[in-house]
């Protein structure tokens, strides 16, 4: 089991409940899914390309990714319908506990003159939201092997809480915030 989560089940439960006064275990913020999206560059799109970009996702979260395809066409865009515009993975479970444990203690110490998250990073209903700009932060990725940086956003969700108890989650989980 990851220490994360070792240590919300031990410590971070307790504290959220005399903090905010909850007569249930239930009712304490929990980690629902950690969605990771990569949007692909249309006007450099190559298949070969593609298929790194998907293998360094399944690398990074360790499961399998899911191509995500346009549902209308665009014009504009030079988008047609149904054609690769991205991947995806989601993590559930010990997947996910496992992979906020690197993000946190690993991945984001490597990110260059990181200052801390902004709090905008979370919404109204408790999500945190993370732009991460190159997928060579991770320690899974061989920099010299990697032709192409891409970025990718990666969703932390919450169960609905709001946005003063998941902040005091997210700092308790040790996320590195600005002040």
């Amino acid at each position: 089991m990851s220490k994360l989560y070792i240590l919300y089940k031990k410590n971070i439960i307790k504290k959220i409940i005399n903090k905010f006064n909850y007569k249930s275990i239930m009712q304490v913020p929990k980690l629902i899914k950690i969605v990771i999206n990569v949007g692909l560059n249309i006007k450099n799109f190559d298949k070969k390309n593609f298929s790194i970009i998907l293998n360094n996702i399944e690398l990074i979260s360790s499961q399998k990714a899911i191509i995500t395809k346009s549902k209308k066409s665009i014009s504009n865009f030079k988008i047609r319908k149904n054609m690769p515009i991205g991947c995806k993975v989601t993590l559930r479970k010990k997947n996910m506990w496992n992979f906020l444990d690197r993000l946190i203690f690993i991945v984001i110490p490597r990110i260059r003159d990181f200052r801390g998250f902004s709090r905008k990073c979370i919404d109204l209903n408790g999500n945190l939201n993370i732009g991460i700009k190159e997928h060579t932060i991770f320690p899974e990725i061989n920099y010299e092997k990697a032709k192409h940086i891409h970025g990718m956003n990666i969703s932390i969700v919450l169960n609905n809480c709001g946005f003063d108890k998941s902040s005091y989650l997210f700092k308790k989980l040790l996320f590195p915030f600005n002040k």
